[in-house]
């Protein structure tokens, strides 16, 4: 059944459903029409038992069923297809319809029956009635042939009819679904021309059902977040391949030019620890590159010891203290917190922060970095002189990025830093968010105070 289609499997449905409607239908409508029948005989029935009761009580006491034979035949005329007969009580027929009994009749008591006699279908019963001191047995039917009949021919247009319908609700359901799947063919045509070079495109989410249009809106939506990370990921290829050229681009200058004549001892020391910075370098983008891999994939999973944010800070300020020393940058300590954490994550995430601003810092300056805690969360606030366009604010935690003035390039980092810091914010269950007002850039950031995600 897997491979059926959903037209097929829908068209059919709607067949199996018209089926079971229609043939319950006709089934009530033909036993209503029996029924009818039958209780239009029974009436016609009754009506001679009471004209032949009414003549048997009419009856002197004198009177034998002979003398009624004129009566009835008189009462009965031009009533054709019907048969009466009287038996009295020594079971002798004393009166019979002119044109004979058909064979079959109950002579003796009985109820409403159908019998078939000489290819003809009659119906009737026999009862007992008393006429003075006598008791008759009176037994009447009616020939129902033509009856039956119609009731043959209505069945047979109303089977035909039936099966009919059956076709009919089954191309209509045919019809409706492969109209109402209409738009999802058009998903699939849209789907295989999709790459990764033109992921422009996108369903109409007008004039269409509610489900179609919410499954247009999702699938445009997952487009959009595809388009977005395609771009994004163009965006980190160019980046990265222009990060790696220039140390190896350095490393192939140094060693030709090391290579190009002979030289001494000293020369080629100088040249190896040239050569082993950029070694560095690449190593700690390598590093870095691995640790924003494995964020990404959910493998980062910190631990969660306690943690006194403002001795770790203080600490860094003092390993950062002589790189600000030398600008005449300070830096201020306002508040302390505790937070449930990795040590050492943290403390990687506010190095990058300081050294960022730092590094974006005016000289003769101030950075301001704040602490302070609340009833769930743990606020830390990195503060320094400086503006980035608003425009460009939602992309500084991107990798790689450096085209804002807070974040210009140098041989200090290649705009990795502040995308770890939201890495391991994140890993924490926390958020980092970034602003800029009255000449000030601000990144603040929100931790649980309990360290769960």
């Amino acid at each position: 059944m897997n491979s059926v289609s959903l037209t097929t499997r829908i068209s059919l449905l709607f067949a199996v459903s018209a089926a079971v409607v229609l043939l319950a239908l006709g089934w009530i409508v033909a036993r209503a029409v029996d029924a009818h029948f039958v209780e239009m005989d029974r009436h016609e029935l009754d009506g001679k038992l009471a004209l032949v009761q009414n003549l048997l009580a009419r009856m002197q006491p004198s009177n034998t069923l002979a003398a009624l034979h004129d009566r009835l035949d008189d009462a009965l005329v031009g009533h054709h297809g019907l048969a009466v007969a009287l038996i009295d009580a020594r079971g002798d027929v004393g009166y019979a319809s002119a044109h004979g009994l058909p064979q079959g009749m109950p002579l003796h008591p009985a109820p409403l029956t159908t019998w078939m006699a000489q290819e003809r279908t009659w119906r009737g019963f026999a009862t007992t009635v008393q006429a003075g001191d006598a008791s008759f047995t009176v037994a009447v039917a009616l020939d129902i042939t033509h009856h039956q009949r119609f009731l043959t021919r209505f069945h047979a247009v109303l089977g035909g009819a039936t099966v009919l319908a059956m076709l009919a609700m089954a191309a209509a359901g045919w019809a409706a679904t492969r109209t109402g799947l209409r738009p999802l063919e058009h998903m699939a045509r849209l789907a295989t021309r999709l790459s990764a070079t033109d992921l422009s495109e996108r369903l109409p989410d007008t004039a269409l059902p509610a489900e179609i249009r919410t499954l247009a809106t999702a699938f445009n939506a997952m487009l959009g977040r595809l388009e977005d990370a395609f771009r994004r990921l163009s965006e980190f290829s160019s980046d990265l391949a222009h990060e790696l050229r220039t140390p190896v681009s350095n490393l192939m200058t140094q060693t030709q030019v090391a290579l190009a004549r002979e030289r001494g001892a000293a020369e080629y020391r100088e040249v190896l620890q040239s050569s082993m910075e950029e070694y560095e370098r690449l190593a700690r983008m390598v590093e870095d590159m691995l640790f924003l891999a494995k964020a990404d994939n959910r493998q980062v999973v910190p631990r969660r010891d306690a943690v006194d944010l403002g001795r770790e800070i203080r600490e860094l300020i003092e390993f950062h203290g002589l790189v600000a020393e030398e600008r005449g940058v300070h830096l201020r300590l306002e508040g302390s917190a505790h937070v449930a954490g990795d040590r050492l994550m943290l403390r990687r995430a506010v190095s990058n922060l300081l050294s960022n601003a730092i590094r974006h810092c005016p000289d003769a300056e101030t950075v301001r970095i704040g602490l302070s805690s609340g009833d769930q969360d743990v606020e830390l606030v990195v503060e320094n002189p400086g503006t980035i366009p608003h425009d460009r604010l939602a992309r500084v935690f991107d990798r790689f990025y450096t085209g804002d003035p807070a974040r210009r390039s140098g041989a200090e980092g290649v705009g990795l830093g502040l995308a770890i810091v939201r890495s391991i914010v994140e890993a924490h269950g926390g958020r980092i968010d970034a602003a800029t007002a009255n000449g000030m850039v601000r990144f603040t950031v929100s931790l649980p105070r309990s360290g769960t995600a």
